[in-house]
């Protein structure tokens, strides 16, 4: 009951409020039914490389949002993890029967390519899949945990480590063109076609990963709920906003920094192995630091403390993207440019800041009217007061 005197109820679906609980619902019904409905396979193939990039900006959201550790080297994440994926692919489209004509047959062409005479030592766990989809994982988380331990126990923070993800962003993407007979250079590892002999370039393959991919995304926002209504996530924003007095308080905050920058490492690396899986390829254009950039300003245009906001300014930010492109291919970063800037000066929260600003308060004063109405007492008939 409130001081007014009235009771409000507050319903909870599990870990997920009542407004959250439809906010999934909605969401899960756009990306699952109404897309799929609306467009052909190219164009929900393209939804679909959207929805990849939008693993990273969940993970931000934890990371930037909640614990206020701003990351500008996430693609490096989005990156591993699709190059892992990406080397089980080749190495399976690489069967001596395929590269037969090669000098060294059973090795990528790229290798051969380089005069590589058999395949590297750290190509050969890729044979597996299970080891691959283990490897999707680990390998960025590890790499996240060495970044996060050296630099969060040192108290490195702020716009320092923003810039140290930055410069560790463009050195990856050095090494990876760098070393061409190991990765394939500039121009990444392409031509992958199966996946334990499954076709993956067909229509019917590509809408099955497409909704893989959907169902996935899903999964990781309610994993991003369930982070953020616990004790950790609480943790998080105290340490966000007041971290010399979350430590005084005994708890260990670099431990606290290094583990929810390493869950967004993951997630990010869960959404580059989707990635190469749904267009067939990954290269180093996908590790620098303009990508990275472009995860963050998803994040900002959806909203930076909002996990569905992430996905929706993920889609928004994309399709605006596509469309300047597709229409106005010599003015299209510019009309791109216009509109992040419109939206940070206009909308600081993002699209979440417009609709808990503008819309929910509405929604709330109709359904608040339509209650009262409901609860009225209905008009006396005629006549009943004579009978």
């Amino acid at each position: 009951m409130n001081n007014n005197g009235s009771t409000k109820s507050h319903f909870k679906f599990g870990f997920l409020s009542g407004s959250e609980a439809i906010g999934f619902v909605l969401l899960a019904l756009l990306i699952l039914i109404v897309l799929p409905l609306a467009v052909d396979i190219f164009r929900l193939n393209l939804i679909g490389k959207y929805l990849t990039y939008a693993f990273v900006a969940i993970g931000l959201v934890l990371c930037w949002g909640h614990a206020g550790i701003l990351s500008l080297g996430q693609g490096i994440f989005f990156g591993l993890g699709g190059y892992c994926m990406a080397m089980f692919l080749k190495l399976e489209a690489s069967s001596v029967q395929n590269t037969k004509i090669q000098s060294t047959p059973g090795i990528p062409d790229f290798m051969d390519w380089n005069q590589l005479t058999e395949l590297p030592w750290f190509w050969k766990p890729f044979t597996s899949l299970p080891l691959a989809l283990i490897a999707v994982v680990v390998v960025p988380t590890a790499l996240a945990y060495v970044i996060g331990t050296a630099m969060f126990r040192r108290r490195v923070g702020g716009v320092y480590f923003a810039i140290i993800t930055q410069a560790i962003a463009a050195i990856l993407t050095i090494l990876i063109i760098g070393q061409q007979g190991y990765t394939g250079g500039i121009n990444g590892i392409t031509d992958l076609r199966t996946m334990l002999g499954w076709d993956i370039r067909t229509d019917h393959a590509k809408y099955i990963l497409y909704f893989a991919n959907a169902l996935l995304l899903l999964a990781c926002i309610l994993l991003g709920f369930l982070v953020r209504q616990s004790k950790l996530g609480r943790i998080l924003v105290a340490m966000r906003d007041k971290e010399d007095r979350v430590r005084f308080s005994g708890y260990s905050v670099a431990s606290f920094k290094t583990f929810v920058f390493c869950l967004a490492a993951a997630l990010s690396a869960l959404g580059g192995a989707m990635f190469t899986l749904q267009v067939g390829f990954m290269s180093p254009s996908f590790v620098g630091i303009i990508p990275s950039i472009e995860m963050v300003i998803y994040t900002a245009v959806g909203g930076r403390l909002s996990l569905f906001g992430a996905v929706y300014g993920t889609l928004l930010v994309n399709w605006a993207k596509t469309a300047f492109s597709e229409s106005f291919p010599e003015l299209w970063l510019l009309g791109l440019g216009g509109l992040f800037i419109a939206v940070v000066l206009a909308f600081p929260n993002g699209l979440a800041g417009i609709y808990e600003s503008y819309i929910a308060p509405r929604l709330g004063r109709l359904l608040k009217r339509g209650k009262t109405i409901a609860d009225a007492d209905p008009p006396t008939p005629r006549g009943a007061a004579a009978e």
